[in-house]
Formats: C-alpha cells, sequence, structure tokens
C-alpha cells in the first residue's frame, strides 16, 4: 500500500507512458503531499518569488489541509503506467505516483494549509458565496501536462453539483496564468505576511458559471 502512494521523483514517466487518475485523497497520503507541495513550490514558483519569499511561505502558509481531506473535497492525481509499460522498472515496483494535489472547499477559507492561523472553517452558503479552488501543485516533472486542469475541471463539477455558481481562489502568481486561461479574473491583490518577515503576493481570483449543474461530484472518486 506504501508504493501505491508515493510521490513522483523527478525520473517521473511522461503521459505517453501512463493513465492519469484522480481520486479523492486519505488522511494516508498526507506525508506525501507535504513531499509534493515542497517540490512543486520549489521547483514552479522560483520564476515569481524569491527564495526567501518561497522559504517563508513553506513554513506559514503552504501546505496540507486536513480539513480538505476530511470533507472529501481534495483530489490527488496518480500517474498510472499502462498495463503494457507495468512490467518496466521505471515505478520502482509502485502501481501508482501521485503527481498533482487539488481541491475545492465549501468553508471560508481562502487559501492555506493547517498551519495558517487566519483560517475560517464555517460552512458557505452556496446561494450567496462562492465556493473555494484550493491548494493545487503539480509535481515539476508533470507539468503542462494537463493535470491541474484536470483537478480544476473535477473541482468546479463537484461544487456546481452541491450548488455552488461562483468560484473564488487566493492564486499565487504561478497559478494565476493557469487559472486566467481557464476563465478566472483578478478580483484584486492579497499580500500575505510571512513569519521570517516576507511578504507573498498572492491574487484573489473568481470565475462565475452560467448553464445547469453538473451530474458529477467528488462522491464519484473512490477513496483507496
Amino acid at each position: 500500500m506504501i508504493a501505491k502512494r508515493q510521490v513522483a521523483d523527478l525520473r517521473g514517466e511522461t503521459t505517453l507512458r501512463t493513465n492519469i487518475h484522480l481520486r479523492l485523497a486519505i488522511p494516508g497520503d498526507i506525508p506525501v503531499l507535504q513531499a509534493l507541495i515542497d517540490v512543486s513550490v520549489r521547483g514552479l514558483q522560483a520564476q515569481d518569488y524569491t527564495p526567501a519569499q518561497i522559504e517563508g511561505a513553506l513554513k506559514t502558509v503552504f501546505g496540507v489541509d486536513t480539513q480538505l481531506i476530511a470533507d472529501g473535497t481534495y483530489l490527488v492525481a496518480e500517474a498510472v503506467p499502462n498495463r503494457m509499460e507495468s512490467d518496466e522498472p521505471k515505478n520502482d515496483g509502485a502501481a501508482s505516483l501521485i503527481v498533482g494535489c487539488g481541491g475545492w472547499s465549501k468553508r471560508k477559507t481562502l487559501f492555506g494549509g493547517d498551519r495558517w492561523k487566519n483560517r475560517e472553517d464555517e460552512l458557505l452558503d452556496p446561494l450567496r458565496d462562492a465556493a473555494k479552488i484550493r491548494a493545487f501543485f503539480i509535481h515539476p516533472a508533470w507539468a503542462r501536462q494537463g493535470i491541474g486542469g484536470m483537478i480544476l475541471e473535477a473541482c468546479e463539477g463537484a461544487a456546481l453539483a452541491a450548488g455552488f455558481t461562483r468560484y473564488e481562489m487566493g492564486a499565487t502568481l504561478t497559478g494565476a496564468k493557469l487559472f486566467g486561461v481557464k476563465g478566472y479574473v483578478a478580483v484584486k491583490p492579497i499580500s500575505i505576511p510571512l513569519m521570517n518577515g516576507e511578504v507573498l503576493p498572492v491574487i484573489h481570483m473568481e470565475k462565475r458559471v452560467s448553464g445547469a449543474p453538473l451530474d458529477s461530484d467528488t462522491r464519484g472518486f473512490r477513496r483507496v
């Protein structure tokens, strides 16, 4: 079971050799998700933030939000080798590798893992409030292969099925590039104070939905 929940290393197979499957995150994934978040932030956000901002953010705001896992609204993307490729040694015997994660929330917290102090865990009203799109991280070796978009589509569908017609997020400068392409618009800048004295600029972004609710939600994803 441990092998099934490994995070991909920098030798990660390309999507040509694998299928990407989404499933609900479980508590047993937490150590792997922490490692994924660390490598994702260091590998993908260095062009947008200074080393000091990255170090401060990893100790202050970036991290696993276990409330999302408990709520059943946090997904992991696993790279599963194609059957014809599965006898190759590239996975070191692992059945699948966690290469990305992300979720949505029915609670007020806009961003931040468990260590973030300014959390608001009160439930939202779908008729008035926007669902929160939360904590997207992709392994650098698997970036720009559509995994973030796949997770985002699943999260939006789940939130829509739960009655929400608006989504919002606190997007990093790195993530805002993806979310802008997906229809999110900047609402206002946010400055997050970090424990080392640095400030992390992020962007409050929002998307409004039109059309009928989708049939899919996260209840369609399995826990393993």
